[in-house]
């Protein structure tokens, strides 16, 4: 799945090259750069560790997984001071023994100062479409932690319904089925 730039009301949605990926493991002044971006001293979002950026770095190098996409969440709002990167949200194969051509697993993580603004809900509701427009995903799946409210909401908000226990232990695991005709 190749990352297409989405523009929402509020946000800039940027693909994660290796370039990007890399510097924001290495260099946060060329990961600014090449953002147009300010980098918070907050950053990374929870969930974004470096163990989880050199798994994205060797998915993305290797091309070992087709369906792994990535989007750097920039909020360019002038009323808001500029643009800021406040988040990160993407998509990968989901870790099951099922067959799972047609599934995809979204995952994401907003700065703590960010959360609670509908920032997740947003790029959420425009990453739907952007992974729906490949015709073989007919549904997109996440495994979340039960505690986080916040994110279940965003979740319920674009659609998703819950549908059992999530792949990893101690999470739930929220389903959206694509239910048009392939595109």
């Amino acid at each position: 799945m190749k990352p297409i730039r989405i523009r929402t009301e509020r946000l800039d949605l940027v693909p994660a090259t290796l370039e990007v990926l890399e510097s924001d493991r290495n260099d946060r002044q060329n990961l600014g750069r090449l953002l147009d971006a300010e980098i918070p001293g907050s950053w990374p979002p929870p969930l974004l560790d470096d163990e989880t950026l050199v798994a994205f770095i060797q998915m993305l190098g290797e091309g070992g997984d087709p369906l792994f996409a990535a989007w750097y969440w920039v909020l360019d709002d002038p009323a808001a001071g500029g643009r800021v990167l406040i988040g990160t949200g993407g998509t990968a194969t989901p870790p099951t023994l099922e067959e799972t051509e047609d599934r995809v697993l979204i995952g994401y993580s907003v700065l703590d100062e960010f959360q609670e603004k509908g920032y997740a809900t947003e790029a959420v509701r425009h990453l739907v479409p952007a992974i729906f427009s490949n015709p073989g995903i007919r549904r997109i799946e996440a495994a979340i932690y039960p505690d986080l409210a916040t994110a279940i909401q965003v979740l319920e908000e674009n659609g998703f319904a819950r549908a059992g226990e999530g792949f990893e232990e101690g999470t739930v695991s929220y389903v959206l089925e694509r239910t048009d005709a392939p595109v």
